[in-house]
């Protein structure tokens, strides 16, 4: 075996002009695969962490129906105080959660009292929703960002309807709201402070106490409309979510994470994650989708490569490849020479691609690679990649190397020692 290795050393470097132009394609293809991979996958973490972080929490667990009304935020479909505590003992007795936070969501009327628009509410326990969604303090672009977030009275609004209804923080604003039973009460509030939205320009969404929320809609009980969930660590999600589906819903959870538990649960409860609920979860999957297509990609400049130079070299090289059969030399042993050739191909380009994409990652994060998304100004990509993903590429390419040998290598062994020796 050494010997076969040897001689396909040889050979590869006799065609060095060949096999340095075959090595640059292979080791380009492992760069863009692995770089794409580092970066497009700091990009999708960021952005789901935008999300979690600052508005959703990674799970949420609604009454059956709501989810599919939200658009009306339903009144009548809040979780009742023996529900809620209900969950809550499942949520304290799951040591990979991390924190969780009971909202009160209505719609309501917010006037300046000289101009009147709608506004999403939402009623929140500030200390519970700073550890459910703790980047959410630091969308604050105008007014206090020490002490607590809220106050009782206080309200933060969305930057959309500072500017639009020309709304500055320590203003009066009312609020005007309709409750379960259709009777309309208002109340009104000091905005705190002016936050910038994750979701863009059209964020409508402002943040009261929940208590704030409750006496506005004259609730009689303290119910609240969903409980937001974060995990410990966000690689868990599939699991926690399969676990409290199951605890919450009483039914087996849906196969993939981003579905809803509970359809036929008797509990009347459905677990949602983050990516149920968020039409940016598309973003992220096309990010998913993009990499396959990458990684396709490389497969193919690996195949056509090698397949090409494995070709050409039988062809130069027949009375060469007759006159070691005529010796003796086994069709096994031609096979295993061109298969190795093509090995120490994939091998080789593999390696050198390897050790530069990880050299090109490390200066990427050293430099401090920066960008917008939304309204969110200088975020820090912070590229990586992970051992298994570089085994799985890795693994593609030489197998992708051995393959292309194979039928170049397959023929050698089997010509005719005499027809070959008379190639001209």
């Amino acid at each position: 075996m050494l010997n076969v290795l040897k001689i396909a050393i040889r050979n590869l470097a006799r065609f060095g002009r060949r096999t340095l132009l075959t090595f640059t394609l292979i080791t380009l293809g492992i760069v863009s695969v692995l770089l794409f991979v580092a970066v497009a996958g700091s990009f999708k973490a960021m952005m789901i962490g935008q999300f979690t972080d600052a508005v959703l929490g990674h799970l949420e667990v609604h009454r059956r129906g709501y989810v599919a009304s939200i658009d009306n935020l339903p009144l009548n479909l809040n979780m009742q105080p023996e529900t809620v505590e209900k969950v809550e003992r499942v949520l304290k007795a799951s040591p990979a959660i991390e924190a969780y936070s009971g909202r009160v969501k209505f719609g309501a009327m917010f006037s300046n009292f000289t101009e009147t628009t709608s506004i999403r509410v939402n009623g929140i326990d500030p200390a519970r929703e700073t550890a459910t969604t703790p980047l959410l303090p630091g969308r604050v672009v105008e007014g206090s960002r020490t002490g607590a977030l809220l106050n009782p009275g206080e309200i933060l609004i969305p930057v959309l309807l500072a500017r639009g209804m020309k709304v500055k923080t320590g203003d009066t604003v009312v609020l005007v709201a309709t409750n379960r039973d259709g009777s309309v009460n208002g109340k009104t509030f000091t905005v705190r402070a002016i936050l910038e939205s994750v979701t863009g320009p059209s964020g409508r969404d402002g943040y009261i106490r929940i208590e704030d929320a409750r006496s506005l809609l004259r609730m009689a009980q303290p119910e609240v409309s969903e409980i937001a969930i974060r995990l410990r660590n966000p690689a868990q999600l599939d699991r926690v979510y399969a676990q409290l589906s199951q605890e919450l819903t009483g039914a087996a959870p849906g196969a993939k994470s981003g579905g809803m538990a509970g359809q036929s649960g008797g509990s009347g409860l459905e677990v949602h994650t983050w990516a149920s609920l968020s039409p940016f979860s598309n973003i992220a999957n096309m990010i998913d989708l993009l990499t396959i297509f990458i990684k396709i990609m490389l497969v193919s400049i690996v195949l056509i490569s090698v397949m090409n130079v494995m070709v050409m070299a039988v062809y130069e090289r027949v009375r060469e490849i007759g006159t070691i059969a005529a010796i003796g030399t086994p069709p096994g042993r031609i096979l295993s020479l061109f298969l190795t050739e093509g090995l120490l191909l994939g091998l080789g380009g593999t390696a050198l691609g390897i050790a530069i994409s990880l050299g090109a990652i490390y200066a990427l994060n050293v430099w401090k690679l920066t960008f917008d998304f939304g309204q969110q100004q200088g975020l820090v990509l912070s590229p990586a990649i992970g051992v298994k993903d570089v085994a799985v590429i890795a693994g593609m390419v030489v197998l992708m190397a051995l393959l292309a040998s194979l039928q170049p290598a397959w023929k050698a062994s089997r010509m005719d020692p005499v027809r070959a020796l008379g190639h001209v």
